[in-house]
């Protein structure tokens, strides 16, 4: 059986995709017996679609592949904690286990800022592991938002030379 950071190198690998094209880097891996069922990358800039998130191109690719939207016994890997938003579709798509990089202290949901995989009031509850290759994951977002900065900085400086 491969190891959680295996799996979290393959979300790293998409979340550089969309780095690749002006996206905030954040990739998913969907894992089922030792298996690859789904992988994504955030496409909410492409798309302009405010649910086209990592974790929820991939549990909706893994739906359609496994004909069920029932995850019961996959693993899913991200390389950022879960939002809100992803975090409900992990909830009632069932996914056993969810295992992430860095944590998200404006948006987390998977502990940081509050645990909605593990909220007992729900009918389903997710296995947490966080924490995995999170100094990697960490630095593709701070390397790609201190980047977004500079050019943004310099944009100004453009428009201000000009006048």
């Amino acid at each position: 059986m491969k190891s959680d950071e295996y799996y979290m190198r393959m979300a790293i690998e998409e979340a550089k995709k969309a780095g690749g094209i002006y996206e905030v880097p954040i990739g998913a891996v969907i894992v089922l017996d030792d298996e690859v069922v789904s992988k994504a990358h955030n496409l909410r800039e492409t798309e302009q679609r405010s649910i086209a998130h990592a974790e929820l191109l991939a549990i909706d690719e893994a739906c359609r592949k496994l004909g069920t939207w029932r995850l019961e016994d996959t693993t899913l890997y991200v390389t950022l904690e879960p939002c809100p938003m992803c975090a409900g579709a992990i909830v009632l798509s069932r996914v056993k286990r969810v295992v992430y990089g860095a944590k998200d202290p404006k948006g987390g949901c998977a502990g940081t800022l509050m645990n909605l995989l593990t909220e007992e009031r729900f009918n389903h509850q997710a296995e947490v592991v966080n924490g995995v290759l999170e100094a990697e994951c960490g630095a593709l977002l701070s390397d790609f938002f201190r980047e977004l900065r500079r050019k943004k900085k310099e944009e100004k400086l453009g428009r201000e030379s000009t006048k």
